[in-house]
């Protein structure tokens, strides 16, 4: 279920810019101009946070690994434990997609 203080006309509309991109080049073109270089390093990394995570990691490693706080690496935590399960998607998808490539491949 969304969350009704994020749903709103201007964020549907933002999803459905970004349901629009076809392409990993695509989708660089608009985090580029949509985004600071900055937020989008910091999103990125806070998805590698929650793939390892997941992946059983410690604080530490991860820490080495992403240079993120712990006080990110929490929050992150916290989002997969009792978030929206916006993580949980993403990175079965991408799990997903990844095992597809790798059969495709040998």
């Amino acid at each position: 279920m969304v969350n009704p203080r994020l749903k709103d006309e201007l964020n549907d509309q933002l999803c459905q810019a970004m349901l629009s991109l076809e392409t990993q080049e695509e989708c660089y073109a608009f985090f580029e101009d949509v985004c600071t270089i900055g937020e989008l390093k910091a999103m990125a990394q806070r998805l590698e946070v929650a793939r390892m995570l997941r992946a059983g990691s410690t604080y530490d490693m991860i820490v080495e690994r992403t240079g993120a706080s712990t006080a990110t690496i929490s929050r992150v935590k916290r989002c997969l434990n009792y978030g929206a399960d916006g993580y949980r998607i993403v990175l079965d998808r991408i799990d997903s997609t990844e095992r597809s490539e790798a059969v495709t491949d040998a």
